[in-house]
């Protein structure tokens, strides 16, 4: 942190003296580094791991499908989360939010869908249904699974609203905005990914469990069931 905080200093003065843009880009992500990151990474990191759409999603995925084939649902939330920081900052989410008929209609489609999906895999039908041991595997495409989570991430208004809130405190005014929008962005998405990882093996260490115990139909009622209620908490959330 010293060394980062020396370096700074030293681009900090070569912007001050008419240093080159290129400098100033790395003056901004150093100064970054130094004072921000220490309060960034954390709050981040506990916004991220605690339970919400996103994550009760590809714990259903996992559950049912496994961590690979469920890491395409975690690029397309990944893609979603990156929109919706970067309108954040930019502001264009509280345009959204004061003009919220379009919006609610895109998030209540995307709940009835989600909902639709849940109940199809309570019942064992379904292209996200466990199969049984006999049956082969389910043939969702990559398309869907990553669509239905850039679904999830941009038609939740409770993500909007937390970008809104948070992410501007971590921004400074005096530094240039891009560079400072490009590493938090990446920190948002390397941490996002991180616990989607986590709760996608969760799902799938308990898909196991089931598996030796209840049998793949109880496997595909809790994953229905939380299914169904990502889609309820994506609709009327």
């Amino acid at each position: 942190m010293a060394r980062l905080g020396a370096i700074s200093s030293f681009f900090a003065q070569r912007h001050k003296a008419g240093a080159s843009p290129f400098s100033r880009e790395i003056a901004a992500l150093l100064s970054l580094n130094v004072h921000l990151l220490s309060a960034f990474i954390p709050t981040f990191f506990v916004v991220s791991i605690t339970p919400g759409m996103c994550m009760t999603l590809v714990l259903s995925l996992g559950i049912t499908i496994g961590v690979r084939r469920a890491m395409w649902m975690m690029a397309g939330e990944l893609l979603g989360v990156a929109l919706v920081a970067t309108a954040a900052a930019v502001g264009v989410a509280t345009f959204m939010l004061q003009y919220p008929t379009a919006f609610a209609l895109f998030k209540y489609a995307g709940g009835i869908y989600l909902a639709w999906l849940g109940i199809q895999m309570w019942r064992s039908r379904g292209k996200l249904a466990m199969p049984g041991s006999d049956a082969p595997p389910p043939a969702t495409s990559r398309l869907q699974l990553a669509t239905q989570g850039f679904v999830t991430a941009i038609a939740n208004p409770k993500g909007w609203a937390f970008f809104i809130a948070l992410l501007p405190p971590f921004i400074d005014s005096d530094l240039p905005m891009a560079p400072q929008l490009t590493v938090l962005i990446l920190m948002i998405l390397g941490l996002e990914f991180l616990c989607l990882q986590i709760y996608a093996h969760g799902g799938h260490k308990l898909s196991q469990a089931l598996r030796h115990g209840v049998g793949v139909r109880a496997i595909n009622r809790v994953a229905g069931t939380l299914m169904v209620l990502v889609g309820a908490w994506l609709a009327f959330g």
